[in-house]
C-alpha cells in the first residue's frame, strides 16, 4: 500500500489536517482526496472544536499531481466521471462540515489546492502565498471550483480568474474576499492559534448549528451548481484540447491549439 499522504494531528480541541507530500509539493492524488474526504467526515464526529488544513514544508497544494494528469488519456468515460464526483464530493464534504476550518496558506495554491484553501471558513495567507485558477492553460474546464468561487466573490470576478488562468498574490486574494487575512510568515502560525482560541471560546452547538444554516440556505443553488460542474469536468477530460494542453505540460512546451 501507499504510504498515507495525509497526517492527521489533535492539539486539545483542535485537529490540524496536513497535506503531506512536500517533495511533491503537496499536489493532489485521487488518493489525497480520498484520505482527505475520510478525514474531515472523522473529523465531524470526532468532538474537535475546530479544523486546521495545512500543507508541509514551503507550499499548501500545487493542484494535481503529474501522475493523475499522466494517466488521464487512458481513463474511460466513467472514469473520468467518477473522478469529477470525487472531486465534488472532497469540496462539498469541507464546505459543509459542521465545525470550523481555517487554512494556513504558505507558498503555492494552485488549482484544486486554491479551491482547498479558500472553501474553508477562514484562510490565512502568508504575502508570498500564491493562487490561481489555471485549469484553462491545459484546455482544461476550472468547473467544480468555479460553483464555490462563484459563490464566494461573484460572477464578474470569478469569470476574470477563471478565463485568464493567471496567478495573483496573497494581497489580491485578500481585495477579492478569498483570503480573510495576510500576516508575515513568523506571525501566521500565532495568528492561527488566536482564531482557534476565540472559536473554541464560542458554543460548539451554536457553531454547528450556524454552518449548517449557512450551507442549506445555499444548498439549492450548489446542488445544482455542481451538478453541472461535474458534467462538464467530465466532459472536459474527453476533448481533444485536454489532450494536448495535459501533453504540452508534461512536455514542458507551449500548448498548440485546433482552431
Amino acid at each position: 500500500m501507499e504510504d498515507a499522504t495525509i497526517l492527521v494531528a489533535d492539539k486539545g480541541a483542535v485537529r490540524t489536517i496536513t497535506l503531506n507530500r512536500p517533495e511533491r509539493r503537496n499536489a493532489m492524488t485521487p488518493q489525497m482526496q480520498l484520505e482527505l474526504i475520510a478525514a474531515l467526515n472523522e473529523a465531524a464526529i470526532s468532538g474537535c472544536r475546530a479544523l486546521v488544513l495545512r500543507g508541509a514544508g514551503e507550499v499548501f497544494c500545487s493542484g494535481l499531481d503529474l501522475s493523475a494528469l499522466q494517466a488521464m488519456n487512458d481513463k474511460s468515460a466513467a472514469e473520468h466521471r467518477a473522478d469529477a464526483e470525487r472531486i465534488a464530493r472532497l469540496f462539498r464534504t469541507l464546505y459543509e462540515l459542521n465545525l470550523p476550518t481555517i487554512a494556513a496558506v504558505r507558498g503555492a495554491a494552485i488549482a484544486g489546492g486554491t479551491g482547498l484553501a479558500t472553501i474553508c471558513d477562514f484562510t490565512l495567507a502568508e504575502p508570498g502565498a500564491k493562487f490561481g485558477y489555471t485549469e484553462v492553460r491545459i484546455g482544461f474546464v476550472p468547473a467544480l471550483v468555479s460553483a464555490f468561487l462563484a459563490l464566494q466573490i461573484g460572477d464578474k470576478r470569478a469569470r476574470d480568474l477563471l478565463l485568464t488562468g493567471r496567478l495573483f498574490d496573497a494581497a489580491e486574494a485578500r481585495r477579492l474576499g478569498l483570503v480573510n487575512e495576510v500576516l508575515p510568515p513568523d506571525e501566521l502560525e500565532g495568528r492561527v492559534e488566536t482564531l482557534v482560541r476565540t472559536l473554541a471560546a464560542n458554543s460548539p452547538a451554536s457553531l454547528a448549528a450556524t454552518k449548517r444554516l449557512m450551507a442549506a440556505q445555499n444548498k439549492p443553488w450548489l446542488d445544482a451548481a455542481v451538478a453541472l460542474a461535474m458534467e462538464a469536468s467530465a466532459q472536459a477530460r474527453e476533448t481533444a484540447d485536454f489532450r494536448e494542453g495535459v501533453a504540452a505540460f508534461l512536455e514542458k512546451r507551449k500548448p498548440v491549439w485546433k482552431e
